[in-house]
Parts: structure tokens; C-alpha cells; sequence
């Protein structure tokens, strides 16, 4: 993880910043940038925060039956993701987990 590298987490970006990538779904993930697709069919029990601090990231699964976010790691809401509807979620360093936002 990096500091150095928060505004690509940041929700204001200019086109310095690199585009949203494509990762694919693991028991770990590393997202790098805000907003970031997944691909596959495995849950999900950690992702890794790209800061040390509080931050926030919006993953979009684009694979038919995406795999569930587990509790077992540092995913504190389990839920089952949809295809092509992105999802919020907040890192809370205090509780080391990560946190669903309201799904509306």
C-alpha cells in the first residue's frame, strides 16, 4: 500500500490519474484506482486497502453470478454482488474492515 497514491482513490480525478482496471475476483483483492471491475466467480473475504488511512472504493462485478463478499476476512457486510451495479465500499482503519454502503 501507498500513501503516495491516494488521489487515484480520491472522488475528484483530472486525466492524470489512470482509467478504472480490471482485476479479477480472488479470496484477496488489491484494487489500485476508485473505481475498479471484477471479473469471476470467486468470493471474496480481503481486500487489501491501497492507503493507510480511511478511504473508499467502488467495485463493479461484470461476470454473470458474481462470487459473495465473505465476513471471514476484513469484509465486515457480507453481500452478494450484481452483475454491471457498482458497489461502495468505506475502509475503516480503526476496525481494520471494510464496510458495504447502503445498497438502494
Amino acid at each position: 500500500m501507498s500513501d503516495l497514491m491516494f488521489q487515484d482513490l480520491s472522488t475528484v480525478q483530472s486525466d492524470k490519474q489512470p482509467r478504472p482496471r480490471t482485476i479479477a475476483s480472488a479470496a484477496t483483492i488489491t484494487p489500485t484506482t476508485k473505481f475498479t471491475f471484477v471479473t469471476g466467480t470467486v468470493t471474496i473475504a480481503n481486500i487489501t486497502p491501497p492507503v493507510s488511512g480511511y478511504c473508499e472504493i467502488t467495485l463493479c462485478f461484470i461476470t454473470v453470478a458474481p462470487g459473495v463478499f465473505l465476513t471471514s476476512g476484513n469484509i465486515q457486510i457480507a453481500y452478494q454482488p450484481i452483475i454491471n451495479r457498482p458497489i461502495d465500499l468505506c475502509y475503516d482503519p480503526v476496525s481494520a474492515k471494510w464496510w458495504v454502503k447502503a445498497v438502494v
